[in-house]
């Protein structure tokens, strides 16, 4: 099957934000097909590549032996960072980037069950191990389904969906979920978007763990860049984007405290230099339509010791 190259979204200005130097030490936490680490590679930095999906570490084998010595894969998931990088004798460094989500590596193989447009096993699963989508709904409760729909994919009709999909179990392939998902929200071909979109986003956010991951992955980071390193988070909807944005107003932001308390320990911000939300240009999203929805934040690690949740 021949796969469509991946285009890394908002490469330029993720790069600009990280501003790599010869023999900066980056960690690529979303390795994916190596977009964004091949660009910090040829501007001399040194990168730790983290994936959970087996095939990005594999298909990545002739990249860590073109750059020899500089490229560090790790197949771990990113909320593992700060074991994984104490495991390589790394205890600090100068950026971090996250490109939130599913790749279009896996967006793109059917057999992966990331997506409707292809017919495939209705799987779901990042890292290719534990329970798939097809298990989770053949099994859960008709309630759980809905509340994942509703929380994950923010659908409206979450319970509609949810009785739809139990009354039509067992449920083996994706085409066989958008077929029961349209019927339940009465699709006409040719609307603007599809129905069977939200459902598909939330069971693959439930099956991944992903906002739970962002949130690790987010306090791992703080921990680990020095003062002066720098943040680049790429999200691909508003669950993560909020996950993000709040983050860092809290991470910049030092606590109000009333002038009759002690001041509190450690409330400097962590973070500076926060970025507005930016957004690709027409130029790059008629290139790489599936560029629309990306966000970037990008913020500067100041010297302030993390905080003690992170």
């Amino acid at each position: 099957m021949t796969v469509p190259p991946h285009i890394p979204v908002l490469l330029d200005e993720v790069v600009a934000a990280l501003d790599p130097q010869p023999g900066d030490v980056i960690i690529d936490a979303t390795f994916g097909a190596g977009g964004y680490s091949r660009a910090l590679l040829d501007r001399g930095a040194s990168v730790h590549g983290f994936d959970r999906d087996p095939d990005a570490i594999a298909e990545a084998a002739p990249m860590v032996a073109e750059y020899a010595g500089r490229l560090t894969l790790h197949p771990a998931t990113f909320s593992r960072i700060v074991d994984e990088m104490a495991a390589a004798g790394v205890a600090a460094v100068d950026g971090v980037v996250f490109d939130i989500g599913v790749s279009s590596m896996q967006l793109d193989r059917g057999e992966r069950g990331f997506a409707f447009s292809v017919d495939g096993p209705l799987d779901m699963r990042m890292s290719q191990s534990g329970e798939s989508a097809a298990e989770f709904l053949n099994t859960a409760d008709e309630s759980l389904i809905a509340d994942v729909l509703y929380r994950y994919g923010e659908e409206r009709q979450s319970r509609r969906i949810a009785r739809a999909i139990v009354a039509a179990r067992p449920l083996a392939t994706t085409g066989e979920l958008a077929h029961v998902v349209r019927k339940a929200l009465g699709y006409r071909p040719g609307a603007p978007k599809d129905p069977a979109t939200r459902t598909f986003q939330a069971v693959r956010i439930h099956i991944n763990g992903e906002l739970d991951e962002l949130v690790a992955g987010l306090a791992g980071a703080e921990r680990l860049l020095r003062p002066g390193g720098r943040l680049a988070v790429v999200t691909f909807h508003s669950l993560e984007d909020r996950i993000v944005k709040r983050f860092l107003r809290e991470a910049s932001t030092r606590p109000t405290t009333s002038r009759h308390l002690p001041e509190v320990a450690g409330s400097d911000p962590v973070f500076e230099q926060v970025s507005k939300a930016i957004r690709p240009g027409e130029s790059e999203i008629d290139r790489n339509p599936r560029a629309r929805s990306s966000t970037l934040r990008h913020a500067l690690r100041t010297a302030a010791p993390a905080r003690e949740a992170a």
